[in-house]
């Protein structure tokens, strides 16, 4: 039987909000326990940064440090109240995602991390799935079959910037399915400089341009069969420009919704679990059951929403140092199942 370790993930989603932060018990195949979690927020002027960067395409000279720091921060304040921890999975901060080019760029120094915390630190979690012809995303879908496992086949759907589903059946299914909370987040923020659109409200006073709708369902990457992934910037909001605050809030959610709901078509689960801060707005929650069905916050079976990908990312962190692969064939389209990620080890040295 392999070790069971007590593994910190560190998650930097693409709403680029903040750092997740969560401890697990592991052996990289089965959850023994699941330990406290908390989110430590990006600074604005950071946040703001990451999110320029993202729009560039690019990730200028120090932005790296700023984010590793960010990451040591929240891991520092995790590890104070929890106690020490084996092994930390760093995710990092996603600034760009182009598998169809081989690359994906995720910012965050694994090295420095290790050195700062005294841990070893597994990083570049993406990278040889890329490499290797694969989509690189999602990746939390063997942690989903894990927690799932006594549940039957389920949907776990997280929707984050972008929204990403795994069916647990057997064969292991995941892809992403289309646009999250990301174009809404981007309209709110646009028409009244909130971060978010809180529980859906403005939306929720709009109504849907049904038009403008097709427009944005007609992209060419609701043609494609999954395995499938997604940069952040695949969709604009060019196609709702001009529109009313809420009616704009509207559609967009309509969008995002209606994506969800193609990507039902390659499963029929029974029960559909919601994670990500997607499953906080209750309009899009609405929305989301009257197209799937049965839908239900991941919280209604003992899961905590906030934190499951850091969770995840703790989790792979274990696999990777079993050698153990992180993606499948049909979770990233990866030719044979794919070890990866990259291990820095632990030194005495602090900065």
């Amino acid at each position: 039987m392999a070790n069971v370790l007590r593994a910190l993930g560190l998650m930097s989603g693409t709403s680029a909000d903040g750092v997740d932060a969560a401890i697990i018990e592991t052996d990289g195949e089965t959850v023994r326990s699941f330990g406290p979690c908390r989110t430590v927020p990006y600074p604005a002027s950071l946040r703001q940064a990451v999110l320029a960067a993202m729009a560039a395409g690019e990730a200028p000279h120090g932005l790296e440090a700023a984010v590793t720091q960010a990451n040591a921060h929240a891991a520092r304040a995790l590890i104070a109240d929890a106690g020490p921890v084996d092994l930390i999975g760093m995710h990092g901060q996603t600034i760009v995602h182009q598998p169809e080019r081989r690359r994906t760029v995720q910012i965050g120094d694994g090295a420095a991390l290790a050195v700062a915390l005294g841990v070893s630190v597994v990083n570049q979690f993406r990278a040889a799935d890329v490499a290797a012809g694969g989509q690189g995303a999602p990746l939390v879908p063997l942690f989903h079959q894990a927690l799932a496992a006594a549940l039957g086949p389920v949907a776990v759907l997280n929707v984050g910037g972008v929204a990403n589903v795994t069916f647990t059946g057997d064969p292991l299914l995941a892809f992403d399915t289309g646009p999250g909370n990301a174009l809404m987040d981007d309209w709110v923020g646009r028409h009244t400089g909130a971060a978010f659109d809180d529980g859906g409200r403005l939306a929720a006073q709009g109504r849907v341009d049904p038009e403008r709708l097709a427009v944005m369902l007609a992209h060419p990457y609701f043609e494609c069969p999954p395995p499938k992934s997604l940069d952040r910037h695949a969709f604009s909001l060019e196609p709702v420009e001009g529109l009313a605050a809420a009616d704009g809030a509207a559609t967009l959610l309509a969008f995002t919704v209606a994506a969800i709901a193609r990507a039902a078509a390659w499963a029929s689960p029974r029960r559909w679990l919601i994670a990500g801060g997607g499953r906080h707005n209750a309009a899009l929650m609405a929305a989301l059951g009257a197209a799937l069905g049965r839908v239900d916050a991941v919280e209604a079976v003992g899961w905590d929403g906030d934190a499951l990908e850091a969770q995840a990312f703790a989790f792979l962190a274990v696999r990777s140092m079993r050698g153990l692969p992180l993606s499948l064939p049909g979770t990233t389209g990866v030719p044979v199942p794919m070890p990866g990620g990259m291990l820095h080890l632990a030194s005495s040295r602090y900065l």
